[in-house]
């Protein structure tokens, strides 16, 4: 009597007998069943499939996510199977073939992750609120109109607000920068940095005033717009909101009453005063914070870049109002929802990278993304150039070339947008200084060049998902 041998452990041997009869001989495998040998399976062996069928239907919403039996094994791990068990109730020699079995028996199921929250929901009423407050301080020229003279100080005032500007962005990066380590850090950069930007708005503003009392004047805008900054970046837009409150009171009456020479000059100092001593208030509360432990100071040159995005976007928005000066307006208060279609972008790139699997399909669904947001934030703006009778040609690819450049700089790739938009300025400065060809279509020519190279370098640092991850 003679029988095969499995060599492989867990094999046929555990379950079955197998008899060959005496006298024959061994033939060559053949596919139907050998005549001559008589397989016998020994009682109470071999796998139990009515409670394999049970455990499979116990856990199947667990079995059928796996993409292999090993997974299968660490989750009857986890339920405190032993190998006793495995062995006595399901009838498998070890846990590994009782998970092959599971993973046989459950169907592949891969359900979608539950959605999440939205990381990047935008505040929309504050998105709002900073649009308004970025347009209210305007008032204050209105109302101090007839007391100073355009054709000769306005050159002033541009200096200062120009410098003004490009500090200003510079400084808030490197407050939010600080932000990281502590409030108290952030409070002191914004304690040291806006004063100084202050005193030196000021002091490049009275190289054209010549000294003269116009000086005054830029040094009111100047330490409006640094305090205004340090309220921003603390987020403190209603406090900022209640100071502006005299420009608000003073320009709403002006369709009905002439107040005079003393309120229109008294009404925006009273808002500087009490924009002066928010600042001052708010300064006091975060240095009042304990400072952080630990902490890296960041070098002054990775500020550089936003400082000169300030510069340029400064210097083609005044380009703009120097022809167009009511799409000043429009473009001032449109930075509200800029802001928050930044917000928007970002949430929409992470819903695209969720729903894509590989990288070509993400690109396609970020230029989608970007071209909606791009949509949304320009569209309105056409209806609103033609209500003030700006020119929506030289407004909209400005418009659009700055929200692009902010998306850049919100994702820290601050230096492309800063070299496009000096580009862009450079050009459309030096044309419309030196009265060179080709005239008035050069600020619009160089707004729309910059919008285009600005979008294509957002599809390609931001159209991998590697940003948003």
């Amino acid at each position: 009597m003679s029988g095969p041998m499995a060599l492989e452990p867990g094999g046929a041997e555990r379950d079955t007998l197998a008899l060959r009869l005496a006298g024959t001989e061994r033939r060559a495998p053949r596919p139907r069943a050998d005549d001559s040998t008589l397989a016998l399976r020994l009682p109470g062996r071999g796998p139990d499939e009515g409670a394999v069928s049970v455990l499979a239907a116990e856990l199947a919403d667990r079995v059928g996510p796996a993409v292999h039996p090993y997974e299968v094994a660490a989750l009857l791990e986890a339920e405190g199977l032993s190998a006793e068990v495995i062995r006595q109730r399901y009838g498998h020699p070890d846990l590994f073939s009782l998970a092959a079995a599971l993973y046989e028996r459950v169907p592949r199921v891969f359900p979608e992750p539950a959605p999440a929250a939205d990381p990047w929901r935008p505040d929309t009423v504050r998105c709002l609120l900073r649009g308004v407050l970025f347009a209210l301080p305007g008032l204050a020229y209105l109302l101090t109109g007839p007391v100073w003279h355009p054709g000769r100080h306005a050159a002033v005032l541009v200096v200062a607000g120009l410098a003004s500007w490009a500090w200003g962005q510079a400084l808030g990066h490197r407050a939010h920068l600080r932000m990281a380590t502590g409030r108290r850090e952030a409070g002191r950069t914004l304690l040291a940095g806006a004063p100084l930007g202050a005193a030196l708005a000021t002091a490049l503003a009275a190289v054209p005033a010549g000294g003269g009392p116009v000086t005054l004047a830029a040094a009111a805008q100047s330490l409006y717009l640094a305090a205004a900054g340090v309220l921003l970046v603390l987020g403190r837009e209603r406090l900022l909101l209640a100071a502006l409150s005299p420009l608000a009171a003073g320009a709403a009456v002006l369709p009905w009453w002439e107040p005079g020479r003393a309120l229109r000059i008294g009404l925006p100092l009273l808002a500087l005063a009490a924009t002066l001593a928010a600042a001052g208030c708010a300064l006091r509360q975060i240095l009042a914070v304990p400072a952080a432990a630990g902490g890296s100071r960041p070098g002054l040159g990775v500020s550089v870049p936003y400082g000169l995005f300030g510069l340029a976007a400064g210097t083609l928005v005044l380009l703009e109002g120097q022809r167009e000066p009511y799409a000043v307006i429009v473009l001032t208060v449109s930075m509200g929802p800029a802001e928050w279609l930044l917000y928007r972008y970002r949430g929409l790139s992470v819903s695209a990278l969720r729903a894509t699997a590989t990288p070509a399909g993400f690109l396609v669904r970020s230029a989608g993304v970007l071209a909606g947001c791009l949509l949304v934030y320009v569209l309105p703006l056409l209806p609103a150039a033609l209500l003030t009778g700006a020119a929506p040609g030289t407004l909209l690819p400005l418009a659009a070339a700055l929200w692009t450049a902010l998306l850049l700089q919100a994702f820290g790739a601050a230096w492309p947008s800063a070299v496009i938009c000096l580009a862009a300025a450079v050009g459309a400065g030096a044309v419309t200084l030196l009265r060179l060809p080709p005239g008035a279509v050069m600020l619009p020519l160089c707004c729309g060049a910059a919008a285009l190279c600005l979008a294509a370098c957002t599809l390609r640092l931001l159209g991998r998902p590697a940003p948003h991850a």
